[in-house]
């Protein structure tokens, strides 16, 4: 089967060594555009915008393209799906219209009262004083979502009040939301989604900090660890029941079939399982460790979900390891970018027995005319360890993580601490 995969990240990168690990053979699969890393793997179209409808499409039915796995968010919203659809192309990723979810928080929010989904109250602001009434409402720690997509940076969580009104003006031109805070353990649960079943894959967390002890501003996540060894038995079924399955149920019933993959932004509260946010396609970094325990065939999957083959379909299986996953950050990130700047080590990290998955990288050439791998800025690797404990993992992703040369660059010490024997 052809595949092509559109994007250019960590999250891209993991989803192509998932589907190599579990069968797709190499020349098989196109990534556009890919990265430097990306390109070790499978072949890379650098010259495709996956954003631009017309052209993914045109390039999809020119190399017979079977299926398409769109990774960002961004091409979703463009509608790049709906054209692709239109030439009667499977596609794992959903409609422009279904993909609101993750598009416009008011939407989900108001799909999840009328799906009866468990969430935190809201509402919705158009002006500054609104954000002020609404703050004064709930009461600190303020929660401040911008309603449209942000690139990860869109949410604080602050008890400062200056911090919040700062953030909701620069996002009031998309709108914001202001919420009530929730106190809980989060936990990251995808859900493959057909338009009519829906089938989890297995839950995460991630650390949406950027330093150590969950300090710092929110970026678009430093880390990752699968299983979750704390939640209670029945838990994905609970959210399977009482979210997942709700939601696809009022988007058919909204004439907006959702295909493709339902992330649950999850928090245990002491009042029970609580919805945060929905995202329209596989996060990162949690796609990095979830597809790395994955042994069923991913483009299996995937394109069963695609084209509407997801009921009776068996329940994913998993390695019993665990997997954690460090992402290693340019200087500065999340707050201001960096040069770019060479990197090195990644073999001798490999050699300790990490996978690495790039998410800023590109081919460079250095004074002396040698190939040289550049950082082009953000969270630039994900380094991805297993073992038969969280212990065993930490140590070997550490191990690689620190054989990884990048001037400036920063990483979290404590991913998956509190869980290791």
């Amino acid at each position: 089967m052809k595949i092509l995969v559109l994007g250019a990240g960590a999250r891209e990168h993991a989803i192509v060594k998932a589907l190599l690990r579990t069968g797709t053979a190499k020349d098989d699969l196109i990534v556009a555009p890919g990265n430097a890393g990306i390109a070790l793997d499978a072949h890379t179209e650098p010259s495709l915008n996956p954003n631009l409808p017309l052209d993914v499409t045109k390039f999809a039915l020119e190399h017979g393209i079977e299926l398409a796995i769109i990774g960002p968010e961004a091409p979703l919203v463009a509608g790049v799906s709906d054209a692709l659809r239109s030439e009667g192309i499977a596609v794992f990723g959903p409609s422009q219209a279904a993909a609101q979810l993750e598009g416009s928080k008011s939407f989900a929010k108001e799909v999840m009262a009328a799906a009866g989904v468990p969430t935190g109250m809201a509402r919705e602001c158009k002006t500054i004083e609104e954000v002020a009434d609404a703050m004064d409402e709930f009461g600190a720690p303020y929660v401040i979502k911008a309603d449209g997509l942000a690139a990860g940076k869109g949410v604080i969580v602050t008890n400062d009040r200056d911090a919040a009104i700062a953030h909701a003006e620069k996002f009031m031109d998309i709108g914001i939301l202001v919420e009530e805070f929730l106190a809980g353990q989060e936990v990251s649960l995808f859900f493959l989604a057909d338009g009519k079943t829906v089938v989890p894959l297995t839950p995460a967390q991630d650390f949406k900090r950027a330093y150590d002890n969950d300090e710092g501003p929110n970026t678009g996540g430093m880390g990752a660890y699968s299983p979750l060894p704390w939640l209670p038995e029945g838990f994905v079924e609970e959210v399977q029941r009482e979210v997942a399955q709700p939601t696809v149920d009022e988007m058919a019933k909204l004439g907006i079939p959702f295909v493709g993959l339902l992330y649950c932004g999850l928090i245990v509260t002491e009042r029970g399982i609580r919805v945060i946010e929905f995202n329209a396609r596989f996060g990162d970094p949690e796609t990095q460790v979830v597809l790395r325990r994955l042994t069923s065939s991913l483009s299996g999957l995937l394109y069963k979900a695609a084209t509407g083959q997801l009921n009776g379909a068996s329940t994913p299986d998993f390695t019993k390891d665990v997997a954690i996953t460090v992402v290693l950050a340019s200087e500065g990130y999340p707050d201001t970018s960096a040069p770019n700047r060479p990197i090195s080590g990644l073999a001798e990290a490999e050699e300790a027995g990490v996978e690495i998955c790039h998410a800023a990288t590109a081919a460079g050439i250095d004074d002396t005319g040698e190939y040289v791998l550049i950082s082009t800025g953000g969270r630039v690797l994900s380094v991805v360890a297993t073992g038969t404990d969280f212990s065993s993992a930490r140590a070997q992703a550490y191990a690689g993580i620190e054989k990884i040369q990048l001037e400036g660059s920063h990483y979290r010490k404590d991913i998956a601490a509190r869980v290791a024997n």
